[in-house]
């Protein structure tokens, strides 16, 4: 297991968040986002995840290898003790326990910001995002068939749940 240092992020980090996420939207179903984010975008998005809805990144000797974020499931007020989780590795850092680490330090905070529960969309063929949920105590509770499009194909999203 690669160990590295997790913390809250800061907008000194927005550059390389941005930069992992990137790749994931123009080259693989991680993310249904479709257009890369911009520089400002990439600002904007970290000033709207602070407070209770924190980004933590994975720190490497300086270097930002990973980034997991809590953000809101669902705008209606009854969802407020609920978020959604999202966690984002780079690629040569996958396989060394730091998707466990981030997911392991969001549900802690979830639990300290009062939530009651998290719930992850995966895409269906993102077997290890799914894995990484369900060995961090996440159950499969169902999958939204062809909901998403990207790469001209129809996507699989896998919900899955942990009440804290």
């Amino acid at each position: 297991m690669l160990r590295v240092d997790i913390r809250r992020a800061n907008l000194a980090d927005a550059e390389a968040i941005r930069q992992i996420y990137n790749i994931e939207v123009t080259g693989s179903t991680a993310t249904l986002d479709l257009v890369p984010r911009t520089p400002e975008e990439q600002a904007s998005w970290m000033v709207a995840h602070s407070g209770v809805y924190p980004v933590i990144v994975a720190d490497e000797g300086g270097q930002v290898v990973g980034f997991a974020s809590l953000s809101p499931y669902r705008p209606r007020p009854g969802y407020a003790t609920a978020v959604e989780d999202s966690i984002y590795v780079a690629a040569q850092h996958r396989g060394k326990g730091v998707g466990r680490q981030l997911l392991s330090e969001a549900v802690v905070m979830a639990r300290t910001h009062g939530f009651h529960s998290i719930v992850a969309r995966v895409s269906a063929t993102q077997q290890a995002s799914v894995a990484l949920h369900e060995a961090c105590g996440f159950d499969l509770i169902g999958v939204e068939r062809e909901i998403g499009r990207k790469f001209g194909r129809w996507v699989d999203v896998a919900l899955l749940q942990r009440l804290l």
